[in-house]
Protein backbone atom coordinates (compact mmCIF):
# COMPACT_ATOMS: atom_id res chain seq x y z
CA UNK A 1 0.00 0.00 0.00
CA UNK A 2 1.31 3.31 -1.01
CA UNK A 3 2.26 5.88 1.58
CA UNK A 4 1.63 9.10 -0.80
CA UNK A 5 -2.28 8.21 -1.12
CA UNK A 6 -3.82 11.76 -2.78
CA UNK A 7 -7.17 11.03 -0.84
CA UNK A 8 -7.50 11.04 3.06
CA UNK A 9 -8.15 7.05 4.23
CA UNK A 10 -11.27 6.55 6.18
CA UNK A 11 -10.07 6.27 9.30
CA UNK A 12 -11.49 7.48 12.45
CA UNK A 13 -10.28 9.88 15.49
CA UNK A 14 -10.18 6.68 18.02
CA UNK A 15 -8.19 4.28 15.66
CA UNK A 16 -5.66 7.59 15.59
CA UNK A 17 -5.73 8.05 19.31
CA UNK A 18 -5.45 4.48 19.88
CA UNK A 19 -2.47 4.09 17.39
CA UNK A 20 -0.20 6.78 18.25
CA UNK A 21 -0.90 5.15 21.96
CA UNK A 22 -0.03 1.56 21.07
CA UNK A 23 3.48 2.90 19.53
CA UNK A 24 4.12 5.15 22.73
CA UNK A 25 6.08 2.68 24.44
CA UNK A 26 8.45 0.17 22.35
CA UNK A 27 8.67 0.50 19.03
CA UNK A 28 6.35 -1.58 17.27
CA UNK A 29 5.41 -4.00 14.78
CA UNK A 30 2.36 -4.03 12.10
CA UNK A 31 1.64 -7.56 13.55
CA UNK A 32 1.34 -5.99 17.22
CA UNK A 33 -1.13 -3.15 15.53
CA UNK A 34 -3.06 -5.89 14.11
CA UNK A 35 -3.50 -7.93 17.56
CA UNK A 36 -3.90 -4.83 19.58
CA UNK A 37 -6.79 -3.42 17.84
CA UNK A 38 -8.30 -6.32 16.34
CA UNK A 39 -8.19 -5.40 12.93
CA UNK A 40 -7.31 -6.57 9.76
CA UNK A 41 -3.71 -6.53 8.44
CA UNK A 42 -5.43 -3.93 5.61
CA UNK A 43 -6.73 -1.48 8.08
CA UNK A 44 -4.04 -1.43 10.11
CA UNK A 45 -1.57 -0.44 7.30
CA UNK A 46 -4.45 2.24 6.36
CA UNK A 47 -4.46 3.79 9.92
CA UNK A 48 -0.41 3.29 10.22
CA UNK A 49 -0.49 5.58 7.18
CA UNK A 50 -2.55 8.35 7.82
CA UNK A 51 -1.27 8.37 11.22
CA UNK A 52 2.21 8.66 9.41
CA UNK A 53 1.25 11.10 6.79
CA UNK A 54 0.11 13.42 9.76
CA UNK A 55 2.91 12.94 12.25
CA UNK A 56 1.61 11.21 14.73
CA UNK A 57 3.87 8.18 14.50
CA UNK A 58 6.98 7.03 12.30
CA UNK A 59 8.43 4.54 10.49
CA UNK A 60 11.38 3.39 11.67
CA UNK A 61 13.53 1.23 9.05
CA UNK A 62 10.76 2.05 6.20
CA UNK A 63 13.10 -0.38 3.69
CA UNK A 64 13.10 -3.60 5.98
CA UNK A 65 11.04 -5.79 5.60
CA UNK A 66 9.36 -5.99 8.80
CA UNK A 67 9.09 -2.14 9.59
CA UNK A 68 8.28 -0.61 13.15
CA UNK A 69 6.59 2.14 14.35
CA UNK A 70 7.20 4.84 16.72
CA UNK A 71 4.75 7.39 18.14
CA UNK A 72 6.69 11.28 17.64
CA UNK A 73 6.75 14.54 19.93
CA UNK A 74 3.81 15.70 17.53
CA UNK A 75 1.99 12.42 18.61
CA UNK A 76 2.80 12.73 22.34
CA UNK A 77 1.32 16.38 22.30
CA UNK A 78 -2.02 14.67 20.58
CA UNK A 79 -2.36 11.96 23.28
CA UNK A 80 -1.89 14.49 25.87
CA UNK A 81 -4.45 16.74 24.78
CA UNK A 82 -6.99 13.60 24.34
CA UNK A 83 -6.29 13.05 27.62
CA UNK A 84 -6.74 16.02 28.91
CA UNK A 85 -10.04 17.20 26.72
CA UNK A 86 -8.16 19.87 24.61
CA UNK A 87 -10.46 19.48 21.64
CA UNK A 88 -9.13 22.60 20.37
CA UNK A 89 -5.71 21.21 20.36
CA UNK A 90 -6.39 18.04 18.82
CA UNK A 91 -7.83 20.61 16.13
CA UNK A 92 -5.39 22.51 15.99
CA UNK A 93 -2.19 19.25 15.18
CA UNK A 94 -4.77 17.96 12.39
CA UNK A 95 -5.04 21.30 10.92
CA UNK A 96 -1.31 21.79 10.99
CA UNK A 97 -0.45 18.59 9.88
CA UNK A 98 -3.26 17.15 7.88
CA UNK A 99 -3.75 19.12 4.41
CA UNK A 100 -6.99 17.44 3.92
CA UNK A 101 -8.37 18.50 7.00
CA UNK A 102 -7.15 22.16 6.72
CA UNK A 103 -8.32 22.46 2.96
CA UNK A 104 -11.67 21.06 4.78
CA UNK A 105 -11.65 24.18 7.68
CA UNK A 106 -10.48 26.43 5.24
CA UNK A 107 -13.27 26.04 2.73
CA UNK A 108 -15.69 26.28 5.69
CA UNK A 109 -14.62 29.76 7.32
CA UNK A 110 -15.33 31.40 4.01
CA UNK A 111 -18.21 29.79 2.59
CA UNK A 112 -20.81 28.07 4.91
CA UNK A 113 -23.45 27.19 5.43
CA UNK A 114 -22.09 24.75 2.97
CA UNK A 115 -23.82 21.31 1.26
CA UNK A 116 -21.65 18.29 1.09
CA UNK A 117 -21.74 18.42 -2.64
CA UNK A 118 -21.09 21.88 -2.72
CA UNK A 119 -18.13 21.55 -0.29
CA UNK A 120 -16.88 18.57 -2.52
CA UNK A 121 -16.86 20.71 -5.86
CA UNK A 122 -15.16 23.73 -3.99
CA UNK A 123 -12.47 21.23 -2.12
CA UNK A 124 -11.41 20.05 -5.97
CA UNK A 125 -11.34 23.10 -7.34
CA UNK A 126 -9.11 24.46 -4.68
CA UNK A 127 -7.20 21.05 -4.69
CA UNK A 128 -6.71 20.78 -8.66
CA UNK A 129 -3.14 22.21 -8.79
CA UNK A 130 -2.14 19.98 -5.45
CA UNK A 131 -0.78 16.00 -4.80
CA UNK A 132 -3.66 15.81 -2.47
CA UNK A 133 -7.14 14.92 -3.75
CA UNK A 134 -10.84 14.79 -2.56
CA UNK A 135 -13.97 12.55 -2.58
CA UNK A 136 -17.06 12.30 -0.92
CA UNK A 137 -15.00 9.92 1.49
CA UNK A 138 -12.54 12.61 2.32
CA UNK A 139 -14.81 14.94 3.44
CA UNK A 140 -17.09 12.91 5.63
CA UNK A 141 -13.90 11.59 7.24
CA UNK A 142 -12.42 15.05 8.18
CA UNK A 143 -16.10 16.31 8.77
CA UNK A 144 -16.08 13.85 11.05
CA UNK A 145 -12.79 14.66 12.68
CA UNK A 146 -13.83 18.76 12.90
CA UNK A 147 -17.84 17.87 14.19
CA UNK A 148 -16.19 15.68 16.99
CA UNK A 149 -13.61 18.39 18.09
CA UNK A 150 -16.49 21.14 17.91
CA UNK A 151 -14.80 23.42 15.16
CA UNK A 152 -18.08 22.88 12.74
CA UNK A 153 -21.31 21.17 12.84
CA UNK A 154 -23.63 19.66 10.79
CA UNK A 155 -27.43 20.75 10.78
CA UNK A 156 -29.42 17.67 11.49
CA UNK A 157 -32.18 18.03 9.66
CA UNK A 158 -30.56 19.91 6.39
CA UNK A 159 -27.27 18.28 5.90
CA UNK A 160 -24.81 21.67 5.90
CA UNK A 161 -22.08 22.22 6.92
CA UNK A 162 -20.85 25.44 8.68
CA UNK A 163 -17.92 26.50 11.79
CA UNK A 164 -18.52 27.09 15.39
CA UNK A 165 -17.20 30.24 15.71
CA UNK A 166 -18.36 31.71 19.50
CA UNK A 167 -19.35 30.16 22.47
CA UNK A 168 -22.35 32.26 23.55
CA UNK A 169 -25.35 33.77 21.53
CA UNK A 170 -25.40 37.17 20.18
CA UNK A 171 -26.90 40.06 22.36
CA UNK A 172 -29.93 40.33 19.67
CA UNK A 173 -30.83 36.94 20.32
CA UNK A 174 -34.50 37.05 20.76
CA UNK A 175 -34.47 38.65 17.48
CA UNK A 176 -32.72 35.75 15.89
CA UNK A 177 -34.99 33.28 17.69
CA UNK A 178 -37.94 35.15 16.52
CA UNK A 179 -37.16 35.42 12.59
CA UNK A 180 -36.53 31.32 12.47
CA UNK A 181 -39.88 30.67 14.63
CA UNK A 182 -41.73 32.48 12.06
CA UNK A 183 -39.52 30.88 9.40
CA UNK A 184 -39.93 27.40 10.23
CA UNK A 185 -43.29 28.13 11.76
CA UNK A 186 -44.48 29.15 7.84
CA UNK A 187 -42.55 26.10 6.07
CA UNK A 188 -45.23 23.91 7.70
CA UNK A 189 -47.90 25.46 5.69
CA UNK A 190 -49.95 26.15 8.59
CA UNK A 191 -50.48 29.64 9.96
CA UNK A 192 -51.51 29.37 13.61
CA UNK A 193 -50.59 31.73 16.36
CA UNK A 194 -48.51 30.40 19.41
CA UNK A 195 -47.77 27.26 17.29
CA UNK A 196 -45.27 24.86 18.85
CA UNK A 197 -42.24 24.16 17.52
CA UNK A 198 -39.30 21.85 17.79
CA UNK A 199 -36.91 23.15 19.81
CA UNK A 200 -34.22 21.16 18.07
CA UNK A 201 -35.32 22.38 14.58
CA UNK A 202 -34.71 26.23 16.24
CA UNK A 203 -31.30 25.01 17.85
CA UNK A 204 -30.31 23.76 14.58
CA UNK A 205 -31.12 26.84 12.92
CA UNK A 206 -30.16 29.29 15.19
CA UNK A 207 -26.84 27.60 15.44
CA UNK A 208 -26.10 27.06 11.56
CA UNK A 209 -27.04 31.62 11.32
CA UNK A 210 -24.62 32.92 14.35
CA UNK A 211 -22.00 30.16 14.39
CA UNK A 212 -22.96 29.79 18.32
CA UNK A 213 -22.47 25.86 19.81
CA UNK A 214 -25.68 24.05 20.86
CA UNK A 215 -24.68 24.29 24.71
CA UNK A 216 -24.91 27.73 24.17
CA UNK A 217 -27.99 27.88 22.41
CA UNK A 218 -30.04 25.94 25.02
CA UNK A 219 -28.16 28.03 28.13
CA UNK A 220 -29.97 31.19 26.30
CA UNK A 221 -33.16 29.77 25.35
CA UNK A 222 -33.82 28.61 29.34
CA UNK A 223 -32.67 32.27 30.47
CA UNK A 224 -34.66 33.63 27.52
CA UNK A 225 -38.00 31.85 28.54
CA UNK A 226 -37.34 32.70 32.41
CA UNK A 227 -36.51 36.39 31.52
CA UNK A 228 -40.00 36.35 29.37
CA UNK A 229 -42.44 34.07 31.43
CA UNK A 230 -46.13 34.11 30.24
CA UNK A 231 -44.65 35.09 26.41
CA UNK A 232 -42.81 32.46 25.41
CA UNK A 233 -43.27 28.93 26.65
CA UNK A 234 -41.49 25.57 26.94
CA UNK A 235 -43.64 22.18 26.12
CA UNK A 236 -43.07 18.87 28.19
CA UNK A 237 -45.45 16.71 26.50
CA UNK A 238 -44.59 16.70 23.07
CA UNK A 239 -47.56 15.39 20.86
CA UNK A 240 -45.35 12.98 18.87
CA UNK A 241 -41.47 12.61 18.76
CA UNK A 242 -41.22 14.34 15.53
CA UNK A 243 -39.22 17.29 17.67
CA UNK A 244 -36.37 14.57 18.44
CA UNK A 245 -36.02 12.69 15.33
CA UNK A 246 -33.16 14.15 12.93
CA UNK A 247 -32.05 13.29 9.74
CA UNK A 248 -28.15 13.19 10.98
CA UNK A 249 -26.76 12.59 14.15
CA UNK A 250 -25.17 14.79 16.70
CA UNK A 251 -21.20 13.60 16.77
CA UNK A 252 -19.90 13.38 20.11
CA UNK A 253 -16.48 12.66 21.40
CA UNK A 254 -14.75 11.87 24.75
CA UNK A 255 -11.67 9.87 26.28
CA UNK A 256 -12.11 6.49 26.85
CA UNK A 257 -9.66 4.11 28.85
CA UNK A 258 -10.04 0.48 28.06
CA UNK A 259 -7.72 -2.22 30.08
CA UNK A 260 -4.96 0.42 29.24
CA UNK A 261 -5.54 1.21 25.37
CA UNK A 262 -5.95 5.20 25.65
CA UNK A 263 -8.74 5.93 22.75
CA UNK A 264 -12.11 7.76 22.52
CA UNK A 265 -15.55 7.19 22.73
CA UNK A 266 -17.29 8.27 19.67
CA UNK A 267 -21.37 8.66 20.03
CA UNK A 268 -23.76 9.54 17.18
CA UNK A 269 -27.23 10.47 18.72
CA UNK A 270 -29.92 10.68 15.93
CA UNK A 271 -32.67 11.29 18.70
CA UNK A 272 -31.91 14.69 19.72
CA UNK A 273 -32.94 16.59 23.14
CA UNK A 274 -34.74 19.29 23.96
CA UNK A 275 -33.06 21.65 26.86
CA UNK A 276 -34.09 21.09 30.68
CA UNK A 277 -34.92 23.17 32.97
CA UNK A 278 -35.79 22.35 36.67
CA UNK A 279 -35.17 18.66 35.78
CA UNK A 280 -37.52 18.46 33.34
CA UNK A 281 -36.82 18.18 29.05
CA UNK A 282 -39.05 20.28 26.96
CA UNK A 283 -39.26 19.46 23.07
CA UNK A 284 -41.44 22.37 21.83
CA UNK A 285 -41.58 26.00 21.98
CA UNK A 286 -44.63 28.66 21.75
CA UNK A 287 -44.68 32.31 21.21
CA UNK A 288 -47.68 33.62 22.87
CA UNK A 289 -46.22 37.57 22.90
CA UNK A 290 -43.37 38.46 20.80
CA UNK A 291 -42.75 41.46 22.40
CA UNK A 292 -40.03 39.89 24.54
CA UNK A 293 -36.66 41.01 25.50
CA UNK A 294 -33.28 38.92 26.60
CA UNK A 295 -30.87 39.92 28.82
CA UNK A 296 -27.06 37.73 28.54
CA UNK A 297 -26.18 36.18 32.12
CA UNK A 298 -22.69 35.56 33.06
CA UNK A 299 -21.92 31.61 32.32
Amino acid sequence: MSDDRPTVRPVTLARLVELTHICTSDPTTTDEIETTLDVTHRRARETILEAARIDLIEIIEPEAEHSKYKTTDVGETFLEAVRDERWSTVSDILETRSPHYRAFLDILQKDHPISLDELLEELKAASNFSSYKFNQTSVEVVGDWAERLGRIHRNAFSGTYYPVTRSDVPTNFQFILLTAFDELESSTGVNLRQRYLSIPELRETVCERTGCTREAFDDALVDLVGQNIGKLELSGAPVDTGAKEARFGIKEIEPADDDGLVSTSQSTDRVMAGVEQFDKHYYYLAVHDRDITYTQTQS
